[in-house]
């Protein structure tokens, strides 16, 4: 087959009903057969979300006359015609609220490129241009796809990894423009809200300029800040050229709430480097149909994890205590995931297609979070280079270099192997100790990195003598239900479930608020045997458990007493402000 020409229409006809119309317009096609295919997932989150399972009605035409349309597999149609100028015409369906996935309501349409456009199978090379049919009230689009010379509302796409990696809000979101580090950039808010258009500006400016001076380049001609507001709301995906955040539209005037916004743009902003240009040689080109598996993502999405909290500090948002105590939440959060003992962040990374985002009762027993887990591998790699270099290099200086040689100079994702190398040669450190870590469920001696830098890891619990039976309950219409029993605690060995309703604990009946059970919790004694009388799929049985010590920990990051002025000076470089 010849390289065919492809044009997408895209309509609302009835966008109260949640629908937009595709036809998809096939010019030069000279082959019989043509497969076309809807992908199953989308860069940045991975899942198989199945969007196939939103279309319908998918028809097709060869010229002005039907032709057959059969669908082969879950996600691929085939139509066979001699005809060299095919349309393919279907609907897709789009409720749901998230950065992933489409949302199209009367207001306003959000489309998720690979949620919505299918391709030509074995062809994900070829460009196409879209054509956006505006419904009569709505009058904006914001995207990264560049338009084309004959209408505004025509845009291009150099090849579909690019239109899959472009997200479209159409609709009439509040807009404006700004230039930082000499890249034009889009602001479009959805959804309304109390946000301060020039403190957002003022604020994202120094955010993009911190963050190119760390790569040394901005790789942009234009750049789109995609952000939904909703009552409540949260999280990001990060694209070639442009990021959807999602945010809570009356949390702009709350300090807290606000900073963390802009730690979430930095997040996805830093990912213009980190994953969308340097990458493990696995994420991309991608395979849309199926997994694309990495055992890299506690780099890609660890390290920007790191780097957002610290990029914040950098530009002054954050003192050094409120900077200490977002980057504490990272040790927390993995320590009182029993999982951190089972599963390594390369596994993690391997896992996310089955793992990461199909939680269940059990998951905190049985994984990690590679965001988590790469940033604390990640602060362990700075603090080292830091450390061992007197300050002259830091892992700013491996991922710039990285950056250059991978993707600028090769044009190719990496191997981890190749990463650490370059990362020693640049820096002069021999990093295998960390590199390791990430592929072991053995963990580091954290402040012997921390110590380094004149900081030290405490765990304020260590010597509290808290019982626990580890499990966490709510109130289920009006029953006190088990939701998590914690690994190797009191209440996994003795056989308590998940979905046991508790009744009573030693003969005495358990109010719903379960102060009855936190009394007997703070008066009892290590190794004292309990009662517990629970209702399992209305069966009734007592459990004979053990009371032991809490396992939770509760980390935090302190200046070290005896610091010597080396240490202090080496943490003051780690901790500066560049504004």
């Amino acid at each position: 087959m010849s390289n065919p020409r492809i044009h997408f229409t895209i309509s609302f006809t009835e966008p109260q009903t949640h629908y937009v119309e595709i036809e998809m317009d096939i010019s030069d096609f000279t082959g019989t057969t043509l497969d076309f295919g809807m992908p199953v997932w989308t860069p940045g989150s991975y899942l198989i979300r199945e969007y196939e399972r939103h279309v319908e009605l998918v028809e097709a035409f060869a010229t002005a006359d039907r032709i057959h349309c059969m669908k082969i597999s879950k996600n691929t149609w085939r139509v066979q015609s001699p005809s060299n100028h095919i349309k393919i015409r279907y609907r897709v369906y789009g409720f749901e609220i998230s950065v992933r996935t489409n949302m199209i309501n009367v207001d306003r349409a959000f489309l998720s490129p690979a949620a919505t456009f299918m391709y030509i199978k074995n062809h994900i090379d070829l460009p196409c241009t879209l054509a956006i049919i505006l419904p009569e009230k709505w009058h904006h689009i914001s995207t990264g796809l560049p338009k084309t010379a004959t209408h505004e509302h025509i845009f291009y796409a150099e090849n579909f990894d690019t239109l899959y990696d472009s997200p479209i809000e159409i609709g009439n979101q509040d807009i404006w423009h700004f230039e930082a580090a000499g890249v034009p950039h889009e602001f479009a808010m959805v959804g309304g809200g109390n946000y301060d258009k020039q403190q957002l500006t003022s604020d994202i400016t120094k955010i993009v300029e911190e963050e190119t001076a760390i790569w040394g380049e901005n790789p942009n001609t234009n750049y789109v800040f995609i952000t939904h507001n909703y009552q409540t709301g949260g999280g990001g995906l990060e694209h070639l050229n442009s990021t959807v955040l999602g945010a809570s539209r009356n949390a702009y005037q709350v300090p807290n709430a606000y900073k963390n916004f802009l730690c979430l743009v930095a997040h996805e902003y830093f990912h213009l480097w980190n994953v969308k240009r340097l990458r493990p040689k696995e994420l991309g080109p991608f395979n849309y149909d199926e997994e694309n598996y990495t055992t890299g993502l506690w780099i890609m999405e660890g390290f920007t994890s790191y780097y957002d909290n610290l990029i914040i500090r950098r530009c002054g948002f954050f003192s050094v205590q409120e900077y200490l105590d977002m980057l504490v939440n990272d040790f927390n959060q993995v320590y009182n995931r029993p999982g951190y003992r089972v599963q390594s962040a390369a596994l993690a990374s391997f896992d996310a297609w089955i793992k990461h985002y199909r939680p269940d009762e059990n998951s905190a027993n049985t994984s990690i979070s590679y965001y988590n887990k790469g940033a604390m591998l990640a602060v362990a790699l700075d603090l080292y280079i830091l450390a061992e270099t007197q300050g002259t290099k830091r892992l700013d200086d491996v991922l710039r270099a990285a950056y250059h040689s991978f993707y600028k100079k090769e044009n190719r994702g990496f191997e981890e192997k190749e990463f650490q190398a370059l990362a020693e040669t640049v820096t002069g450190v021999d990093l295998s100790a960390i590199f390791k870590a990430a592929h072991s469920t053995e963990e580091l001696d954290y402040n012997m990195y921390f110590n380094r830098v004149g900081y030290e890891l405490i765990d304020l619990n260590r010597d509290r003598q808290e019982l626990s039976l580890g499990i966490k309950i709510a109130n289920q219409d009006g029953r006190i239900v088990i939701k998590n029993v914690e690994r190797g605690s009191a209440a996994w060995d003795a056989g308590l479930n998940v979905d046991d309703e508790l009744i009573a604990i030693n003969g005495n009946r358990l109010d719903i608020a379960g102060k009855e059970l936190e009394l007997i919790l703070q008066n009892g004694q290590i190794d004292e045997i309990i009662d517990v009388l629970i209702s399992r799929d209305g069966l009734i049985r007592t459990i004979h458990t053990p009371l032991r010590r809490s396992t939770r920990q509760q980390w935090s990051i302190r200046e070290k007493p005896d610091a010597t002025p080396t240490e202090k000076n080496i943490g003051e470089i780690w901790l500066s402000v560049s504004y």
